[in-house]
């Protein structure tokens, strides 16, 4: 009996090659998602190509290298633009600074630069209503990027050691709640001063409680005006913490005893409906 001829072996690559492939393609991809990942170094980069090269051969028929690492084979090339793509990305905060250089500025610096153009829009228009109310004399107007201070001297609101407005105060400070009603939606802060002279008596304990009545009292007439929402009215007793002259000469205290409304522009004040 004749003897069976054996099956011919399969053709095409063995089974195995496909498993392998699909291996290198894996491992592939797992470096180049850790490469992306990375700050790239063109130097490190064309070692590692070259090592790659020489350890596992995943070229094509035709697929070679010429001096350290530089690939010419098809497909493979295409990591010099993947260099390119990952160098640009990982210099973007580098680009960044060199925008601000050239005279660009960033986010922070357009926001800041944002509110300041609010806030002295602001200031002018306090002042205009200011000048036509005839308070220019009796109230000073500043701002910067968070809110526009009035600056009212002390001596015209309060007697020595007390807190209570003095009756020719009242229409002063109503007519400021008058100029502030377009602002009603604003945080509003009302804060006392006071120069560093000691004070004790029965009920001022010392000169940072003497300032915070101070600035109740303000903040209270204020909030007589039922256009204005009182709910966003502060008041704050700083004594004689900040103190904006000499606390040495006569003067210098005078202008430390004072009472700052201060109307927070809508990029500060973190009004809640």
């Amino acid at each position: 009996m004749a003897k069976r001829r054996p099956e011919d072996p399969p053709k095409g690559s063995p089974a195995w090659m496909s498993t392998f492939s699909d291996l290198m393609n894996l491992l592939l991809c797992f470096f180049v998602l850790l490469f992306s990942m990375s700050t790239v170094n063109e130097e490190k980069l064309q070692q590692v190509v070259a090592s790659m090269q020489s350890s596992v051969s995943i070229l094509p028929a035709g697929g070679s290298s010429i001096g350290e690492g530089e690939m010419i084979s098809a497909g493979v090339r295409q990591l010099e633009f993947l260099d390119s793509y990952y160098n640009e990305i990982a210099n973007s905060e580098a680009e960044d600074t060199v925008d601000k250089e050239d005279g660009k500025m960033s986010v922070t610096e357009a926001y800041e630069q944002q509110a300041l153009s609010e806030s002295e829009k602001m200031a002018e228009e306090i002042q205009e209503a200011v000048d036509q109310s005839g308070l220019e004399d009796k109230v000073d107007v500043e701002f910067n990027a968070e809110y526009v201070k009035l600056n009212l001297n002390g001596a015209i609101l309060f007697e020595s050691g007390q807190s209570d407005l003095v009756k020719e105060a009242v229409p002063v400070v109503k007519k400021i709640s008058k100029i502030l009603e377009r602002y009603s939606k604003n945080i509003i802060e009302v804060e006392g001063h006071t120069d560093n002279v000691p004070i004790s008596s029965a009920k001022y304990a010392n000169n940072e409680v003497l300032s915070m009545y101070r600035a109740l009292s303000v903040a209270n007439c204020l909030r007589e005006n039922e256009k204005l929402d009182p709910r966003y009215i502060k008041f704050a007793g700083r004594g004689d913490y900040v103190p904006v002259a000499d606390n040495g000469t006569p003067e210098g205290r005078a202008q430390n005893r004072r009472v700052e409304i201060k109307i927070y522009n809508s990029y500060s004040s973190d009004v809640k409906e």
